[in-house]
């Protein structure tokens, strides 16, 4: 299998959609296609995470999960990796930094 930038999910647990496709559910972890481990470095062997190839990792931060949602707990730490940093919301300003 090819090496992808775009993270896909692994998740804990499996559920069956109404169009009957499989969907994450459980704990839900951003995973590169082509690796044994999650983003933020579990193994996925050792923690029996099942991969969802098909699956964009496209959660954020400010996603709020409810009872009717299968996944139940998505992880900070692969939110953090995935969404790198935020370079132009500096809360400062520099003004003529040589004079």
């Amino acid at each position: 299998m090819r090496m992808s930038s775009t993270p896909a999910v692994a998740a804990s647990s499996e559920d069956i959609g109404a169009d009957g496709v499989r969907q994450p559910g459980g704990e839900v972890h951003a995973w590169l296609p082509g690796q044994n481990q999650t983003v933020c470095g579990l193994q996925l062997s050792r923690t029996r995470l099942r991969r969802f190839p098909h699956v964009r990792f496209d959660y954020a931060s400010t996603d709020q999960l409810t009872e009717a949602d299968p996944e139940g707990f998505i992880c900070p730490r692969c939110l953090a990796a995935t969404q790198g940093r935020r370079r132009q919301d500096k809360s400062w300003v520099r003004h003529s930094p040589r004079v």
